[in-house]
Order: C-alpha cells, then structure tokens, then sequence
C-alpha cells in the first residue's frame, strides 16, 4: 500500500484528551513502539469535560465492597444498566484509579489528619467512597495526566485541531467496491484551526474520547466545545448511539443574571447542605421522603423544578452554613467559595442561589466491555460512549472511574489487535474537498442558530418532556438542519461551523430518542 504525501499515518488516533483520552494514551504508550496521536480542539488541553469535575472519583473506601457500589450503580441508573458493565467497574475501577492516576500520573488525593485518604459520600452513595483533591479534583487529575502524557515520547498531542469527521472507506473511498466491505474506521480529517486546513490523519485505530454535549441546552454546567462532536461523527459514520434520551441534569448550578452556570457540588450536599425555597424551607422531604437532599439526581432536579415552577421563582438555595464552620467551608470548597465570592455571594455567610443545568450525557455510542464500537476499528470510552454503568441515571462521581476504565480498557484492545493494520488501501481515501467553499463564517448566523437549538432543547426537551413538545422540537429541528447542511457546504471551515453542525445533529438524535421511548425512566421524564 501507498501512502500519499498529503496523508499522515499514526497506529493509534485519540480524540481527547480529558480523563479517558488521556488514560488512553499513557496505557498504548507503554509500548515504545507505537505512534499515538492525541487531539483536542482546544488551545491548551487542559479544558477538557474532566477539568470542570469538582466532587471526586469513585474509589473503595474502608466500609466498601463491590457489591455495593454494584447496587447503589444500579439503583441510581433506575435498574437500566447493563449488569456486566457495572460489575467491571466495581471490581476494576479502584485498582486502575490506583495504577494510573496514583502511581503513573502522580495524582495526589486529600488525607484526613491522620495521613489515609480522605474518602467522602455523595448522594445515593450507601458508603464513603469517594476521593477528592479539595473541590477541584477533575482539574489536578486533569493537570497530571497532561503532564504525564508530555514526558511520554511517542505521544503527539495536538492542541487547536477539530476533528471534522470520522473517515470511513464505505463512505470515503475512491474504491468502489469498498461500499460493500463491513463498517470500518481508518482515521479521521482534522481542521487545524491555525493553519486554516484540513489534515487527513490515517489511523490503524482510532478512540473516541470527545466528552459531552451539554452546550445544545440553553443552561449548562459543561465547558464551550461540550456539543458532542464525537457523538456526530459516529452518527455519521454509522455506528450504534443509544440511551440518547437519557440527559442527566446536575440539580445545582449557581444561579446569578450575568454569571455562568458553574457547578456547585454534589459533594456540597453530601457534606450536610440543605436545598431551600425563597421562604428558607426545606423542601426535599415532600418530594423523596427517605434520601430527601441526598435523593440521585435527577429526582433533586425535577424536584426544584418542580418548586421553582409551584412557587413562580427563579431559582432556589444551598444552606451549606448550618453544615460546616466559615474555615471549614473554605477549606473543603475552596474554589466553590471563591468563585461565588468572585461573583458577590459569601456561601460562608448566605445562601447559594441555584437552578437544574445539563451536566452530563448517560447515552452515547454503544460499546461493548473493551470500548468497541460497532463500527471496526473504532473505539470510544468517555462520555461520548455508553458502557451500560450509568443506565438511565448516573450516580455522582461514576464517570470519571468510567472514563478511567474504558479508556484504558480501549487502549488495551486496540493495541493487542493492532497488527490487523488498515482496511484500506490509503491511496483510496482522497483529502479533504473544500472546492464547494464560498463563503466566509458568519457570526450572526452561527450564534442566531446555536440560540435557537439550545432554546429549543431546553423548553421542548428538557427536564419534563410531553409529546406535543417534542414533536415541534423535532419539526424545528430538522428544518434547522436542512439551512445549517447548506451553509456548511457551502463555507469555509471553522471550529464554530463544525460544532454547529454537529449540535444540531446531536439534538435531533436526542429529541427522537426522546419521542421514541414513551416511558419514564431516570432522568428520562414523559409527561405524559
């Protein structure tokens, strides 16, 4: 086989580089051998989904068990997991938190004074498991596996590249007959935003690690690039998405006009907080009268809805004052405290305003136990993917461990299997066509149409969905599509275009999924 001069060829494609990307790659990097290329759209690869987890990872605390978390995984995802998956992780997970994040990234958890590791509980958790390095621990692991992965060097990572699509010889080859053969994956184009071109990257295997899509909602606790740029391009590619109705809503963003919808803990709750209306009372009880505050998510999220909408408010309150001491609160949410502080409100001395957000995406691309996909060759692990752990509800903490095990898992698989090589001959996959390019992106249309589809999503798909709603999210959504096809045919590339595109794909993968399953599950809610 030929390779042409305008193609790059590498043994194993990763796109992402937060914990499940970046797990990827320090595991198929312990074989020297191996060229791995890392990609993320961003400008440093620290903004990842995984920077923005502040409460923790699930690891084994003392009075733990894998059957337990077994159990509280299962409850928590309304009995819609898939029993083999959450047994992996359970059994797995803490040693690989131990391997990788411990021992090669150099990940230093919070002890208590006595110098073991300080293991704390979240909602619907029955045992102090979680570890935590203050109330930013997505950010330090975040920190250390990018550094790790810097002194590794047969790792290239790729900072400011958007992956555009997933290449595929029965959708891109020259090659006829490669219609016929069986779905495979052999790379991907990637739009490098400084150079303003399309790179064709070929790729023996390639992994999936893109994170989520919480910026197709109108409020949402995920970075800027969390439009599901993965998901698109598997869709596209053929492979198998399920569970996609099933969009987790964080009950706790804070809530100021002018601000962000930065996350406020789940671990806040777990340390006593209580959750009150605009007359400071507890309300929780009325709803889930046995876990009350620490009822799983997406009955804490309907519930403030619920009170929000019943009392005609904007927004409800986190009481963390009559949990904790001033020093303590500073101590244990540091970055919470600070960060409300930055915009005027003192948690150590009131409330904390807060609202439901979108924060995470229990769907995903379908894999099995090692992270494959039904498409050959490709993998995904992540958020991007759906392992069957998180049914249709994740319990609090679960994906960064998931990220940690199907990352590396995926990595396992595709290096044992690498000799297979391509299924293609490289001189069949053309580069990238942009000969129909015309215009230039426009600003006003590309936010005029992000508005719309995250506007719809929220009022028609959101927290209580009823059929009349998604069927003119549906309507809506497709003729959005159609103008969005045109205008992406028809101009230049850029960051904001790709993700356009693929927001109002996923949305519409979503909304049908929505429509389609009649019952209410999780974090799934039919009105009716």
């Amino acid at each position: 086989m030929t390779m042409p001069e305008s193609h790059t060829l590498v043994d194993l494609l990763i796109l992402g580089c937060g914990v499940a990307g970046s797990v990827a790659a320090l595991e198929a990097s312990s074989n020297p051998n191996l060229g791995i290329l890392v990609v993320t759209p961003a400008t440093d690869p620290i903004e990842t989904n995984t920077r923005y987890a502040q409460g923790g990872i699930i690891a084994r605390g003392p009075q733990d068990s894998a059957d337990l978390l077994v159990q509280d995984l299962d409850r928590a995802g309304a009995q819609a997991n898939s029993p083999q998956a959450i047994r992996l992780l359970a059994e797995q997970g803490p040693l690989m938190v131990q391997k990788y994040l411990v021992e090669q990234a150099g990940v230093e958890f919070d002890r208590a004074p006595d110098g073991r590791l300080a293991f704390t509980r979240e909602a619907a958790h029955s045992a102090d498991r979680i570890l935590h390095v203050g109330d930013a621990t997505g950010l330090e692991i975040e920190k250390k596996l990018i550094a790790a992965l810097r002194a590794r060097p047969n790792v290239t990572l790729w900072t400011a590249h958007t992956a555009v699509d997933l290449i595929t010889p029965s959708h891109h080859s020259r090659n006829p007959r490669d219609v016929y053969a069986p779905l495979s994956c052999v790379g991907a184009y990637i739009y490098d935003q400084v150079g303003n071109r399309v790179k064709t990257v070929l790729a023996h295997k390639t992994i999936l690690a893109t994170g989520g899509l919480g910026q197709i909602f109108l409020h949402t606790t995920n970075p800027a690039r969390a439009r599901g740029d993965g998901l698109a391009m598997a869709y596209r590619a053929g492979a198998r998405i399920v569970n996609a109705e099933y969009v987790q809503f964080h009950p706790t963003a804070f809530f100021k006009r002018g601000a962000p919808r930065f996350l406020i803990s789940e671990a806040v709750r777990g340390e006593g907080a209580r959750l009150l209306n605009e007359a400071g009372e507890p309300f929780m009880e009325r709803y889930d009268p046995v876990w009350k505050d620490l009822a799983p998510r997406d009955v804490v999220a309907r519930s403030i809805h619920l009170e929000m909408i019943n009392r005609a408010i904007s927004n409800v309150y986190l009481d963390l004052r009559s949990a904790m001491p001033d020093w303590r609160i500073k101590e244990r949410f540091p970055t919470i405290y600070q960060t409300c502080l930055d915009y005027g409100v003192d948690i150590t001395r009131e409330l904390i305003p807060v609202v439901p957000a979108v924060h995470y995406f229990c769907g995903g691309v379908w894999v099995d136990e090692w992270g494959r996909s039904t498409v050959h060759n490709l993998y995904a692990a992540g958020e991007v993917s759906c392992t069957g752990v998180h049914g249709a509800n994740r319990l609090g903490s679960a994906s960064l461990l998931e990220g940690v095990v199907w990352g590396a898992r995926a990595a396992q698989e595709a290096v044992r299997t690498l000799s297979a090589g391509l299924t293609t001959d490289p001189a069949n996959i053309p580069p990238w066509d942009d000969s129909m390019s015309m215009y230039d992106t426009d600003p006003a249309l590309f936010q005029q149409d992000m508005e719309t589809i995250r506007r719809t999503m929220w009022y028609y798909v959101g927290l209580i969905r009823a059929t009349y709603r998604l069927r003119r999210a549906i309507d809506d959504l497709r003729h959005l599509q159609r103008e969005i096809d045109f205008f992406y045919r028809h101009t230049h590339l850029s960051d904001e275009l790709i993700g356009l595109r693929n927001a109002v794909q996923n949305a519409l993968i979503i909304a049908r999924a929505a429509w389609e399953n009649p019952v209410s599950r999780g974090c799934h809610y039919r009105q009716d």
